[in-house]
């Protein structure tokens, strides 16, 4: 399993088609996926066209949402990564875990390490930060990462606030 980031706790590497079932199991969770306007991944099917449709072809570019374990016991607790939204143009920092991980630091500690890489290695100018308005944990994570608010907004019918760096 090629390792893409790592951090003092964590290490972040590429998805794989035969990943799906962790995108079912993470992504059936309703308040994991309450602020995201995604909704919940009910089937096989489903976690496979994300796969094949959303975060595979990313990797092209060297940025993608990458599966993110525990070092300690290399369990899968959720996903951080980069992403670019086309119709935007931009680049956009995203991630989302189990809620037993939630309240851990593992959000704050992908971040930190998915916008060094950004910003090191990519010499990305402007990364950005998307999150509904009354999802504060990760308006906190974005605050912390070293992204300045920059304004509000609506995406899939929410209110929501973009930061940027």
């Amino acid at each position: 399993m090629k390792r893409t980031l790592e951090t003092e706790r964590l290490y972040l590497r590429e998805f794989t088609m035969k990943d799906a079932p962790l995108l079912i199991e993470l992504n059936s969770d309703p308040e994991v996926t309450r602020y995201t306007g995604d909704g919940t991944v009910k089937d096989i099917g489903e976690a496979k066209n994300i796969l094949k449709e959303i975060i595979l072809p990313q990797y092209k570019n060297k940025i993608g949402r990458w599966a993110v374990h525990l070092k300690s016991n290399n369990e899968f607790i959720g996903w951080c990564g980069l992403k670019f939204i086309d119709e935007l143009k931009e680049i956009d920092l995203g991630y989302r875990f189990f809620q037993i991980h939630w309240g851990k630091g593992y959000g704050t500690e992908s971040a930190k390490a998915v916008m060094k890489y950004g910003i090191q290695t990519l010499k990305q100018k402007n990364i950005v930060g998307r999150a509904a308005i009354e999802n504060y944990n990760s308006i906190k994570i974005l605050e912390k990462v070293g992204m300045k608010f920059k304004e509000e907004g609506f995406e899939h019918g929410e209110k929501i606030v973009k930061y940027i760096f």
